[in-house]
């Protein structure tokens, strides 16, 4: 089924009725000139980008992608428009510090840009805590024992 638009009952555009809700069919021609220019920055455009900048950034994309390619498409090209702002060696140490911290995401890297935090030191690693705290006790029963 298609789905007809019209303007002063003129048809001005049609496209095909979406089945799954939430979904959307943008045609190119109905895009201000500014988010079809963004729109042709696919993926593969982001890698290509975040490989120049450097590995960490190639990484952090690679880690957004993993997951859901169209939800963090936006989020791995505003990413790489942090570039123009910050310049590649910082956007690139903010990645690998993001990488570090376990949060590959855009508003860490943006946070951690804003606060000059890429050339801090590296996050202390927590160490293990003993066998004490993480086993059972002396005089603790196995809980499966305990239930019968």
């Amino acid at each position: 089924t298609l789905i007809r638009l019209y303007q002063d009952h003129e048809p001005v555009a049609c496209h095909p009725r979406q089945t799954r809700p939430g979904d959307r069919v943008t045609l190119p021609d109905h895009l201000p000139p500014e988010a079809l220019a963004w729109s042709l920055h696919d993926t593969q455009w982001c890698l290509q980008q975040a490989e120049r900048i450097g590995p960490s950034c190639h990484t952090l994309l690679h880690t957004l992608f993993a997951d859901r390619v169209l939800v963090h498409l936006r989020a791995a090209q505003g990413l790489l428009r942090l570039e123009q702002f910050y310049g590649a060696p910082r956007l690139e140490a903010a990645c690998a510090r993001a990488l570090d911290a376990g949060s590959p995401r855009y508003r860490t890297v943006k946070t951690i840009l804003a606060k000059n935090l890429e050339q801090e030191p590296a996050l202390d690693v927590a160490t293990p805590l003993p066998a004490t705290y993480t086993q059972g006790g002396r005089f603790c029963r196995n809980p499966q024992t305990a239930l019968h």
